[in-house]
């Protein structure tokens, strides 16, 4: 393993990267390589601290990059030695564009299917045996997707935990991607409500839009057809405060004049609507649910039970993927017939242990949000009643990104479950 000391003001920094096998049951396969950062408060650097691995929410979002001691790094920092990953194919963990891994479709899907959790896992078991030894321990922090990993963890190898900590990340442990979106339209369908009611002039603001889209040309900057339906993923952040905002900011600038959309607004869509940052979102999402069975596409199959996502009220869809936007956004072009490919597999291996997780034995405490729109509360209460020593907390007044909004809080508060 390589590493190199960063000095800052404010944070104590050591970068690692190492080889890792692309396919851990071949561990003299292709390698690729895993990035992470260990940060911590530099009066606490010379301290003997407990590591604390955290897993971001994606699943192919790449790890924090703190520029100061705030926020969620913040309270970490002054209790953990903490470890950001890049889990594999973000950041610096060679990173997957459509461009970086074009090619033959068949070998593009049986080189992506190795970017679920069990591999992050594997990866995470690596790093940690190579940092604290054989028998090293540390702590989890999984938020969202990183949540569905500490689980895959919790299954898989939790000798090597102390505790874990889980925000807005409780899977469902079986059923596959179907039952996850019936629960979730819904849902979408109530922050679409509550939405409108806090902006009450954007449904009719959307309504011109939407129309204005099916009767007009409009063309992002890129080249490509803003449509009805692409217009809608606009939604894709309605459960998280800050984006939600933004949505509304971006509404009220639609129309330069009657007729005509302005370029703010184009480009402001363009920049949200489009994977280029993040291409292994649409490939891996509803992946990420899939044990022994295929997903075929089930965002777009369960969207034709709720037909009001496709009445005459305006309704922003959520945390969903369709085939077509393999079509429309160019960063996805090239992984189009590798996603259909990977759609149809059925061969997904589990990525949870039920009987190891009924009698896990690992303090671990979650925090479910009863107002998330992307882990639906219900399934995650399921999921907390199956799995053994987990506190949950309910938390009736943050959404999706509490840790984000509220750290001391909500970490404080999960802490506080497992010292009890």
């Amino acid at each position: 393993m390589k590493t190199t000391a960063l000095h800052r003001h404010d944070l104590a920094v050591l970068e690692h990267s190492m080889p890792v096998p692309l396919d851990h049951s071949d561990p003299a396969g292709e390698q690729i390589e895993l990035f992470a950062r260990e940060v911590v408060a530099p009066d606490r650097r010379h301290d003997d601290l407990p590591y604390l691995l955290y897993l971001q929410g994606g699943p192919g979002g790449r790890a924090t990059r703190p520029a100061r001691l705030s926020g969620w790094v913040e309270w970490a920092c002054n209790r953990y030695r903490v470890i950001l990953l890049d889990q594999r194919g973000t950041g610096r963990s060679s990173p997957v564009e459509g461009r970086s891994v074009a090619g033959d479709a068949a070998k593009v899907a049986d080189y992506l299917a190795h970017f679920r959790a069990d591999s992050i896992v594997a990866d995470a078991e690596l790093l940690r045996r190579t940092l604290l030894g054989p028998d090293g321990r540390w702590s989890l922090l999984g938020q969202s997707f990183g949540g569905f990993c500490t689980l895959t963890y919790l299954s898989y190898a939790p000798e090597y935990l102390d505790r874990a900590f889980i925000t807005g990340g409780l899977p469902a442990l079986s059923g596959g991607p179907d039952p996850v979106y019936r629960a979730c339209y819904p849902e979408v369908a109530r922050h679409n409500a509550d939405y409108f009611a806090q902006y009450p002039a954007d449904r009719e603001a959307c309504r011109r839009i939407a129309d204005h889209l099916a009767n007009t040309t409009e063309l992002l900057p890129t080249g490509v057809r803003l449509t009805p339906r692409l217009f809608q993923t606009l939604g894709f952040g309605l459960g998280l405060e800050r984006l939600a905002k933004s949505l509304h900011y971006l509404i009220e600038s639609a129309f330069i004049r009657d007729g005509m959309l302005s370029d703010m607004f184009l480009r402001g869509v363009e920049s949200a609507v489009s994977f280029a940052e993040n291409p292994l979102f649409p490939m891996m999402h509803e992946l990420i649910y899939c044990q022994e069975q295929s997903s075929r596409w089930s965002a777009q199959r369960i969207r034709a039970e709720f037909p009001e996502f496709d009445g005459p009220d305006f309704l922003f869809t959520g945390e969903m993927t369709y085939p077509w936007q393999f079509v429309d956004d160019p960063a996805l072009t090239p992984l189009q017939e590798a996603a259909h490919l990977l759609a149809e597999r059925d061969d997904w291996p589990a990525l949870y242990d039920p009987g190891r997780l009924a009698a896990n034995e690992v303090p671990t405490a979650a925090a479910i949000y009863r107002n998330d729109m992307y882990v639906n509360v219900e399934l995650s209460l399921r999921t907390a009643r199956a799995v053994g020593n987990l506190q949950p907390w309910i938390c009736d007044d943050l959404e999706h990104d509490g840790v984000d909004l509220e750290p001391d809080r909500v970490l404080g508060t999960l802490s506080g479950l497992l010292e009890r």
